[in-house]
């Protein structure tokens, strides 16, 4: 897992938006297993991919056709749409539900909290069994605690990049990207960052107290 983190306006977005592909880099290469994107087929690329952005936008569907809508390639048997909701740690809530995964949501989700749309639209991601994670503020409107076991149980065999402001996301993260200006000026894990002093450390120190 990488993570992304830094001041509004640093460019953390921007990143997201690269990988994406919504545009292309006007200097350098940016490179997946040594490819270079600008050689892949797009709609191919693109499918090996979940987003999950911070405004989380859902259809005026049932939950379970939110889900199911990360892979329109098919349909989605219900067992596949519990078990990425269960991953999204939303599932127990869904149950809850007279109506369960049938629940309308309401336009744009209306029916629902933005924690709860948050984790609808982390489902709607994993179902498709994506080789890559994208994550923009993907739990901003989550408490520490939800945050935590969510993110805890999305697990597998798959890269995750989560741009993010909360540190507590952080620090169980193979690689942490500090970025300020547009660039990246620190590197590496929690504790490595932690040890260097430098800006993860302060900021860390800052939300610590």
């Amino acid at each position: 897992m990488e993570n992304f983190t830094g001041a509004s306006g640093c460019g953390k977005s921007t990143i997201i938006q690269l990988i994406e592909r919504f545009y292309d880099v006007t200097h350098g290469k940016l490179l997946v297993h040594d490819k270079d994107i600008k050689e892949l087929h797009l709609q191919w690329y693109r499918s090996q991919m979940g987003i999950v952005n911070q405004e989380p936008i859902l259809f005026d569907l049932s939950i379970r056709e939110n889900i199911a809508y990360g892979d329109h390639s098919r349909y989605v048997p219900i067992n596949e749409i519990i078990e990425a909701a269960e991953k999204a740690n939303i599932h127990k809530f869904i149950q809850t539900l007279p109506q369960g995964y049938e629940t309308n949501v309401g336009s744009n989700g209306t029916q629902l909290s933005g924690g709860e749309k948050q984790r609808i639209c982390i489902a709607r991601a994993l179902v498709n069994n994506p080789k890559v994670l994208l994550f923009d503020e993907p739990t901003s409107s989550l408490d520490a605690e939800n945050e935590k076991q969510t993110l805890e149980q999305i697990q597998g065999n798959c890269t995750k990049i989560i741009i993010t402001h909360r540190l507590s996301t952080l620090q169980n993260a193979d690689l942490i990207c500090f970025l300020q200006h547009g660039r990246i000026v620190e590197s590496g894990t929690h504790n490595e960052l932690l040890n260097k002093g430098g800006f993860y450390s302060k900021l860390y120190r800052i939300h610590s107290n």
